[in-house]
Parts: C-alpha cells; structure tokens; sequence
C-alpha cells in the first residue's frame, strides 16, 4: 500500500527544501534541530533528507531537498529509504504540484511482488482529500500497466490478457467480445490469425465497448503481442530477453479505458487489443508470404518480426468501420524509435497534426513527455511489393519509426482522426520513481489530453 486516506494526527511530516532556502530555514529551526542538521551535513541537494528527533529521540518531522525541476519525481526517492511509518507532505505547492508529486511517491513505492515469498513494510502517504481520488486512479493506471508488463508471458498470455480486460470490463458494466482461434477467420481478422496461429495459445481479438450510443465514439487499439520470438526471423537471446512487455501497448490501452470510465468521459469507448504470441512452428508464417487483411489490402512479409503492425493493421480497420470520432494506437513497434529518442521519450504520429501537438502540450502539462513525428508521405514509396499492395517493413534502413507509421496509415480511412504512439513500455535503468521493468509512457499524456477534448 503506497497511500492512506484516513487523517492519522500522528502521520510525520514531510518538509520539502530547496537548497538555496537552506540557511534561512535553519535560523528559524528549533536550536537541536540546526544542531542536528549540521552535524548531519544536510545540504538539502535533490535526493538528500534527515530526519529530525524529539525529544524523545522519535522521529518529528523529515526535511528533504527539492529536484531542482519538475514536480513528479520530488518524493519519488523518499519511499525506498524512509522508515515504514505514515507520513503527510507539508508544503506551499499548489494542488497540481501536490498531485504530481504524491503520484511520484506511488511510483516510488511500487513493487512487482507476485512471485515474491514475503514483501517487507514500506512508508505510507497520508493523501489530503481534495487531491486523493486523482492521485489514486492516476497512480492504479501507472501500477496496471507495470504489473501487465512485468509478468511472464506463462502467466500473461493472450488468454491472461483477455481476462485482464474482462476484469475491468466487469468493474463498469462493459460489454466485452473475444474472437479466438480460427474464429478470426470466419470474423475476418486474417492479419491477426497469420500472425499468432503458430502458437500454441490460439490468438484473438479483444474488444471492449462502453458508453452511450450517441456519444462521439473514441477507439482504443493496443498492440498485445505476448512474446515475440521473432517468428522464423528468429530474435537473437539477447533481443528476445525482454519480449514478454511486447503487449505494452495493449497494458497501455487498458490502463487508459479504464480511466476514461472511472471519469466517465462523454465518450462511447471501443477498446480493441489483437493478442498473439509470435512463435515458431510448422505452420508459422513465412518470410515471403502474403498475408491479407481486414481492410482487403495485401501484405507482404518482409520480416516476420514486424509483426505488431500487422495485427495491428486489422485492428485499426475495424475501428474504422464504426465511424469513430478518434483513433488511438498504443504499441511497442520499432527499435527505430528508441535510437532516435530514447527509452523515456516515445514518438507521437497523426494524421491530423494538430492533435498530435495538442498531445504533446498536454504531456508537458504532467511531466509524460512525447515527441510529435512526421507522417512524412515520400517515404511510402519505401513500403512498395512487387507482388502484394504493400511489404510490411521498409526497403531502407532509415527512418523506420516513419515507415511503421505510414504502414499503419494504410489501414486509417483519410477522414479519420488517428493517432499513433511508439512508446518502449520499459524502463532501462533504475531510477527513483522508475525502477527497472514495466512503465506506462504516453499514457497520462493522452489521458490529459483526452479530459480537455472530451470535457
């Protein structure tokens, strides 16, 4: 548990300082309380904290250094080294800064413990009213995606995942639909049983449907490729290592519909997640192949490891045929993207600039930065077959974030409002607030922007 609602008079206090307010703040200390700061040799740099006794030698209060920017991460470093205890934030921030930064202690506090034999007790944060419901849905979307990332793919395979969605569409009342197996087929999803019919846990298409019928419609597509060997384009072990989060993007899409309900956005919400596992078998399919699809283009495969597109292209076609207001694609697509920007920082793409950027501004405004790319058209050429409308990876090396997205782009019909985000799903290297394994990035930037279409 990261956070407590009940007033508890005995919760500590936390005292954020920045440093250059330092000398200030101690004159005005009690005398044991500058003694005892000086001889611990607080210095109130970022990260940096002390805990202040009574007199009765317990812990008062803790004074600690502020990040010198930003407002997410100022207490995510204080959970993993404070004693287990309540503590409450006492500060002069404004309600925002108080929301980002209370979530950054929650990232902080997090632990994926389901195969652990014990878990050990950790501090508290005493939420105030008028901030906790926020904090707490806001921080359960980010802990959601991790846990869905963070599992093996034995226990979080499309089956597991499509009871994860049945979960949550049980908690609101939504309608919920699974095509499974050969069954795609006969429901035209073709792009999505080439892709997994070679494992031996049969693919499917997730959907997920809630709302008034006459609300603007708002499609949710995540990529839920289970694990990826790479098909017979085989991954080497290295790049195989971390394929269990390469439903990511199905984590991501989830994460955010629940929101979307939670809030109960003026949205009719359609909820779609293809999940697969990309294996090896007699009956893979093959380099060379031609795969059809939903919207009747044809695809060749020029790499079987450029899978999450392809199911992804149905996907994105049924959501098409519903007439929906807006379109967004979550998925961990391409290693391209993570050369050009990185694990932390996902590209964005749309058909419609102007949203992308809306997106974008509405990141910065929660510290989930995304970067806008373009939909650069020439570089279609890149995508051409000699034997099918279309080859599913590029004919260069360059660009290839681009050249996903345009492969995407194939299956959107021009007047639609779409959306599409690479993100990594991933954090690299720990960090506080981001320990190594499964991140939701992207996400509370679309969500925020999404509160300000939608009202």
């Amino acid at each position: 548990m990261s956070y407590n609602r009940e007033h508890d008079p005995a919760a500590i206090p936390l005292l954020p300082i920045a440093a250059p307010e330092l000398e200030a703040w101690i004159t005005r200390a009690p005398a044991r309380h500058q003694r005892w700061l000086k001889s611990s040799r607080f210095e109130a740099k970022p990260g940096q904290w002390c805990a202040l006794p009574g007199d009765d030698g317990e812990i008062t209060e803790v004074v600690f250094g502020m990040e010198n920017d930003g407002w997410l991460y100022q207490l995510a470093g204080l959970p993993a080294s404070l004693p287990a205890a309540n503590y409450r934030l006492v500060s002069i921030w404004n309600e925002d800064q108080r929301i980002q930064a209370s979530l950054g202690w929650g990232l902080g506090s997090y632990r994926f413990e389901r195969y652990k034999s014990a878990s050990e007790p950790r501090p508290v944060l005493c939420l105030e009213d008028d901030i906790a419901p926020i904090v707490e849905r806001m921080y359960d979307a980010q802990a959601l995606v991790r846990d869905l990332v963070n599992t093996p793919t034995e226990d979080m395979g499309p089956g597991e995942l499509a009871s994860a969605v049945t979960g949550i569409a049980d908690e609101f009342g939504a309608r919920i639909e699974t095509i499974t197996g050969d069954d795609l087929l006969t429901e035209d999803f073709p792009a999505v049983h080439a892709v997994g019919r070679a494992a031996q846990r049969a693919p499917r298409m997730i959907c997920m449907s809630w709302g008034e019928r006459k609300a603007p419609l708002l499609a949710l597509v995540g990529k839920g490729v289970c694990f990826d060997t790479g098909g017979l384009d085989l991954k080497t072990a290295a790049g195989m290592k971390l394929m269990k989060k390469d439903m990511g993007g199905a984590a991501h899409a989830l994460a955010l519909a629940r929101l979307v309900m939670q809030y109960e956005l003026p949205v009719r919400l359609l909820l779609l997640i293809p999940a697969v596992e990309n294996s090896v078998a007699g009956n893979a399919y093959r380099p060379g192949d031609v795969v059809h699809t939903r919207k009747g283009l044809s695809v060749e495969i020029g790499n079987t490891d450029a899978e999450g597109r392809v199911i992804l292209a149905d996907g994105l076609a049924y959501a098409c045929e519903h007439g929906p207001d807006l379109i967004i694609d979550f998925a961990t697509l391409t290693g391209a993207a993570r050369v050009a920007l990185g694990p932390d920082l996902p590209p964005i793409f749309s058909n419609h600039l102007e949203i992308a950027q809306s997106i974008a501004d509405a990141g910065e405004r929660v510290e989930d930065p995304v970067w806008v790319m373009p939909l650069y058209q020439p570089y279609r050429k890149m995508l051409k077959s000699g034997i099918a409308d279309l080859n599913n990876i590029s004919n260069s090396n360059y660009g290839g974030c681009i050249t996903a997205a345009l492969f995407l782009e194939h299956f959107v019909t021009p007047e639609t409002h779409w959306v599409h985000i690479d993100t990594f799903a991933w954090n690299q290297n720990d960090r506080p607030g981001r320990p190594t394994g499964g991140e939701a990035i992207g996400m509370r930037a679309v969500f925020n922007y999404l509160r300000e279409r939608y009202g």
